[in-house]
């Protein structure tokens, strides 16, 4: 009888136990990427980490016996022997090996996972230690494979710190993103990722869109997205058509915002396990960028609808959970109904003061600005009071 191996009894335990791979992430204070490759058998886990899985899922040691033995000489990725062998690599950078970069990687992939429910500034300085690591060990990697590996972990480390660096400063320091996404690129296409590219790409259109506030621009850059990761990722060409859809929508195109909303619930049906972005997806994506989709046409009961049924499956504190909220403020105050407006900005504000997500923060305050018309109204007086105390906490 063949021996199970450890991702897949993960995978057979996780979903036993009813767990997203995101809701054993939290609990076992692990990323969700690298639970993701070891499911997939792409990361082998040390007994640490194991026993993390153990107790997250209750399942009394299952996973620490399946742990295949360190070869000799050599520790899995995770350990305290790694992060002794990449201090030692920093310093030697021509002994460099695969097993230092992989847990450079990690803790990229960790630090990414952490942006969801963190706020960004707490995340910055690691982020540009991790990426000044990376460049300094790439000058001087002793093959042309750990350089490959290298631009990989590049292309993920510029692109987060493209994210954090736009957050951070509430969405306005457009050109110093850019500055990071293009390195990202750079590195992406070194290596030959599509995936890394494509989500670099990605974050570029989301910049122009939302930042720069420019819907002509940001169509070219989704179709580009769209067209990098054909092959290669069903999660982000579904992303790329929905930031498609939402250009569209700011240009007050209906139809073709609609046919590119097709286009993207039907990447995201296409999703499989095995998706190379598939922990960038969850099933509240489509609601919440049709949605915003329909705010922008001004058909305020359609948004209304899609992004309440999209908050009910959001429960978590995330940025995204900030924004579905700010936005069903905003469909309500359109409506004129200021008393499910002030309760929506009310939640909005508690999920933002704990991630100070900048996408949240600028739909609430916009949210605050329409509401000047109604000054004497009590729950927008409340509102306003709000707001003036997240000022001074920020």
């Amino acid at each position: 009888m063949d021996t199970e191996s450890f991702g897949g009894a993960l995978r057979r335990l996780r979903l036993s136990a009813g767990m997203s791979i995101r809701d054993l992430a939290r609990r076992s204070n692990c990323g969700k990427s690298y639970i993701s490759n070891l499911e997939h058998g792409r990361s082998t886990p040390s007994l640490g980490i194991a026993n993390a899985l153990d107790k997250a899922l209750g399942v009394g040691g299952e996973l620490v016996a399946l742990v295949p033995p360190a070869p000799m000489g050599r520790a899995s990725v995770g350990t305290p022997d790694d992060q002794e062998r990449l201090a030692f690599a920093v310093h030697q950078p021509f002994r460099l090996d695969l097993i230092a970069v992989a847990h450079l990687r990690l803790q990229v992939h960790q630090l990414d996972d952490r942006y969801v429910w963190e706020p960004s500034t707490a995340l910055l300085a690691d982020a540009g230690q991790y990426l000044a690591q990376v460049r300094f060990l790439n000058m001087h990697a002793p093959n042309g494979r750990v350089r490959r590996e290298l631009s990989a972990v590049e292309a993920e480390a510029a692109t987060l710190m493209g994210q954090l660096v736009w957050d951070a400063s509430q969405r306005r320091d457009h050109a110093t993103a850019h500055l990071y996404l293009d390195q990202a690129l750079r590195a992406a296409r070194q290596c030959g990722d599509p995936v890394a590219e494509g989500l670099a790409l990605l974050r570029k259109t989301i910049v122009v869109l939302y930042g720069e506030q420019n819907p002509r621009t940001a169509l070219s850059l989704a179709q580009q997205t769209a067209e990098t990761v054909r092959h290669a990722s069903e999660v982000l060409r579904g992303l790329a058509f929905s930031h498609l859809a939402e250009a569209h929508a700011m240009l007050g195109a209906r139809a073709a915002c609609e046919a590119a909303l097709i286009e993207a619930d039907t990447s995201f049906g296409r999703v499989g396990d095995v998706d190379a972005a598939i922990d960038l997806f969850s099933s509240s994506q489509f609601g919440r960028m049709a949605g915003s989709c329909y705010l922008f046409l001004q058909d305020h009961q359609r948004a209304q609808a899609l992004l309440e049924s999209t908050a009910l499956t959001l429960d978590d504190r995330s940025k995204a959970q900030g924004i579905v909220l700010g936005n069903l403020a905003l469909a309500a105050i359109r409506q004129g109904h200021l008393d499910d407006a002030a309760v929506r900005l009310h939640q909005a504000i508690d999920v933002i003061e704990v991630n100070w997500g900048g996408g949240g923060l600028n739909i609430v305050f916009g949210a605050s600005r329409e509401l000047r018309s109604w000054p004497d109204v009590p729950a927008v007086q409340d509102v306003q009071d709000r707001l003036l105390s997240l000022m001074t906490m920020g």
